[in-house]
């Protein structure tokens, strides 16, 4: 496989590059993509598919399911990959919890997936909306999966134990890029603090699960290394995905990685030990994530791979 070159610092007014074939999707249409978008509007939620440009939305949407985003759709960081809007949010809505759990009901969802925006001017950083909503959501809808992609929480043990003691199927952290590039594309965020967020999620008990994305001009020994920590934090889970510019105003993509290089990142993140690893240009944290519950299932569908070869 051909190394990730080390590209200068990211430029958010380079040169576009042209997106590969392998990187076209499907219009969303269809009933059932409409019938989702119905429950969206009619209980004023959001959703990260449509907050983050999400090339899958078309696919989920259209097999009923959607990952809902809690806390509004304002965050107070200003990442530079990320399509949602930065700002000063609303106010906390308290009735948001209960909105979720009920379009959970009336989507009939196996497996569910809740995200939030950064929220750090409250004190908790949304954890208390988090619990609520993560009760509300098992309340209501007991035979439900659910996967929660949290925020950092500041590695605050505090709020990270608000996760715990309410004990959601998953929970996910991205850690989004490799350790020399997160200054500048998790501008707010700290790459140790957020491998210390993912450790103390597992010491509770977690399933835990983090996501980096390639394309920003990261090597591939980095991405290799951040592997290697993810594992050492216990990681189960990691998704490896294509960054693509959501807008000219957001980070440029430095290059478009080939299928082949996600198939052999994959085959070394099994290697490293991790239980499953979702690795293509198309990958989005919650991509398939109702495969991402189920212990061993990752390693095991790898494995008769391997014995097939």
């Amino acid at each position: 496989m051909q190394e990730l070159p080390v590209l200068p610092d990211i430029n958010p007014t380079d040169s576009i590059v042209k997106k590969p074939a392998w990187l076209r999707v499907k219009l969303p249409i269809g009933e059932t993509f409409k019938q989702v978008r119905n429950l969206v509007d009619k209980h004023k939620l959001h959703t990260i598919c449509e907050s983050g440009n999400c090339p899958n939305m078309g696919e989920c949407w259209g097999a009923g399911t959607a990952t809902f985003m809690i806390l509004g759709n304002i965050c107070t960081r200003s990442c530079g990959f990320c399509a949602v809007a930065t700002g000063r949010p609303l106010a906390v809505d308290w009735d948001e919890p209960q909105r979720v759990a009920e379009a959970i009901h009336l989507m009939k969802v196996k497996h569910a997936v809740i995200t939030s925006v950064d929220r750090d001017e409250i004190k908790d950083g949304g954890s208390i909306i988090w619990q609520n909503t993560i009760r509300a959501i098992k309340s209501m809808n007991p035979e439900t999966t659910l996967e929660t992609l949290i925020p950092d929480f500041k590695a605050e043990e505090e709020n990270i134990q608000r996760i715990i003691d309410v004990a959601p199927d998953v929970v996910s952290h991205n850690i989004e890029t490799v350790e020399r590039l997160t200054k500048q594309v998790r501008i707010q965020a700290k790459y140790w603090r957020s491998m210390q967020t993912l450790n103390i999620l597992k010491k509770g008990g977690m399933r835990t699960k983090s996501g980096i994305m390639l394309g920003l001009g990261e090597t591939k020994e980095e991405v290799i290394q951040t592997l290697k920590d993810l594992a050492n934090q216990g990681v189960d889970v990691i998704t490896i995905g294509q960054y693509l510019q959501p807008t000219k105003k957001h980070l440029a993509v430095h290059r478009f990685v080939h299928p082949d290089e996600f198939a052999e990142l994959r085959e070394i993140g099994y290697g490293l030990g991790l239980d499953y690893v979702e690795s293509g240009p198309l990958v989005r944290s919650s991509y398939h994530s109702e495969r991402h519950v189920m212990a061993g299932l990752g390693r095991k569908q790898w494995l008769a791979e391997k014995v097939d070869c």
